[in-house]
């Protein structure tokens, strides 16, 4: 304990003062102290009960389900949700009933802020869907469908539910932001750049901008992440791939500018954000303080992008199918943090298709599959003899089966042939290659790809990368 005994007197004259004069500045001061303090306790607790007060919320607890994925570790999964409702001040874009989802992301943060991944999944999925609550109440049957499905009917719960089911990663939080809320996020950052290949003059999202580098706010921003037609093929991954490059701007300018170590830029930030939002019910302000104070020191350069990996469905060519195994690796990475690896490539064998002699034959119950993967075949070159039914025990993926002296011309094979491992054939005819198709068949690879699945680093995009350095 402190003794205030020699404030009574001035060792500076040698002459004691009045006393009680110390006493009175150490109460006026305390008196300051006090209302400087209370204060910023006000002010602090005002700007608090602001925030808490913009972000709407929803209890979802009661769609998740009783059988959910176990929590492996201490990192956080978020789980990003855009929706095109048209209603109040999105009523503009169109005056829709109901609401729909284009964008599902989960993002990944590993504990101590070491990294971050944020993983999309195409909205032309083909998965099976699992039962579900819809925002009614009424029970959706688990069927096979689009992934997207899922937030039509039964709202961010269901979405929620669905992604925890097919990735067996255990999700704490979902955020899901509308047009309006991603225009006031954006500005909230002051715009983001990016990079345009060509000119841009798209009437239906109505963005007309030059080539190259631009900084981009409110409707721009919002059209250049949603046009399909103005840039690249047109497809749902391509645009996927350029929201993703967005993404990634928007945490390389809110790390550049120190939005998230500066309290008052923070807080306009959170701000801007809460008000454009809607969350679970127990992901508060608080919760949010702690995901920002977690990726304080996280640069950039550790935070990525990556999308499900994935092939054409096979029965409808403009929807898409999970790659497997590549997926289930993928996700098996996340639930236990680690660093998402390649493939080992397969070794190249320099054969020619035509030197390949092939059987093709369906282990699958999708009737005409082996007919299609036949006529891919002979399109590339190679050696087509049966095309049938396969009559053995049916494989649970995908299988390369060659005969006497065939090694070499399996090998070739599988250099086109998604995740299929050439193996000796019992009944397997010599110098012929049995390529039985299993359920995880989506068609051969692309000519001139890659062994290394989509899931790995090659193709992800990173947010400290310049958005010109790839045009694509």
């Amino acid at each position: 304990m402190i003794s205030y005994e020699y404030l009574d007197q001035d060792y500076t004259s040698g002459t004691p003062p009045k006393r009680g004069m110390w006493w009175r500045v150490i109460g006026w001061a305390s008196i300051a102290m006090a209302v400087v303090l209370v204060g910023t306790s006000l002010a602090a607790y005002a700007a608090y009960r602001k925030l808490e007060g913009n972000i709407k919320h929803e209890d979802v607890a009661a769609q998740l389900g009783g059988k959910r994925p176990p929590k492996l570790n201490k990192s956080l999964n978020v789980l990003l949700i855009g929706s095109d409702q048209r209603n109040g001040a999105n009523a503009k874009y169109g005056r829709d009933v109901g609401e729909r989802s284009d964008t599902m992301i989960l993002l990944h943060l590993s504990p101590g802020g070491g990294k971050a991944l944020g993983i999309s999944f195409p909205r032309d999925s083909m998965v099976q869907l699992p039962q579900c609550k819809s925002t009614s109440g009424h029970t959706i049957p688990a069927h096979l469908g689009m992934i997207n499905e899922s937030f039509n009917n039964g709202g961010a719960g269901c979405t929620w539910h669905t992604i925890e089911t097919l990735t067996g990663i255990r999700i704490d939080h979902f955020v899901k932001v509308d047009f309006s809320g991603f225009k006031r996020v954006v500005d909230a950052l002051d715009g983001v750049q990016i990079c345009l290949p060509k000119r841009v003059a798209d009437k239906s999202s109505k963005l007309y901008l030059g080539a190259g580098r631009h900084i981009v706010k409110g409707e721009q921003a919002l059209a250049y992440v949603r046009m399909r037609h103005g840039l690249g093929d047109g497809s749902d991954t391509g645009r996927i791939k350029r929201q993703q490059k967005f993404l990634g701007a928007v945490v390389k300018k809110a790390t550049s500018n120190g939005t998230l170590t500066n309290p008052s830029k923070l807080l306009s930030f959170l701000d801007a954000m809460t008000k454009s939002v809607t969350t679970d019910k127990d992901f508060t302000v608080d919760e949010m303080k702690k995901v920002a104070g977690s990726v304080q020191g996280m640069s950039a350069g550790k935070v990525q992008f990556i999308t499900v990996p994935w092939g054409l469905y096979p029965p409808d060519p403009n929807r898409l199918a999970w790659k497997q195994p590549d997926a289930n690796n993928l996700f098996s990475a996340i639930r236990n943090d680690n660093k998402v690896q390649a493939e080992t490539p397969v070794k190249k064998v320099k054969l020619q298709p035509s030197q390949v002699k092939v059987r093709v034959l369906n282990a699958t119950t999708t009737p005409g599959l082996a007919g299609r993967a036949g006529d891919q075949l002979t399109q590339r070159g190679y050696q087509v003899g049966k095309v049938g039914t396969f009559t053995g025990t049916k494989p649970s993926q995908t299988e390369l089966l060659y005969g006497a002296g065939a090694d070499q011309q399996a090998a070739a094979l599988a250099q086109v042939v998604p995740g299929a491992k050439p193996v000796a054939g019992q009944d397997t005819p010599a110098g012929t290659v049995d390529l039985v198709l299993g359920p995880d068949w989506q068609g051969l690879k692309s000519a001139g790809s890659s062994n290394i699945p989509a899931s790995t680093s090659a193709g992800a995009v990173n947010a400290a990368a310049d958005p010109c350095a790839d045009k694509s």
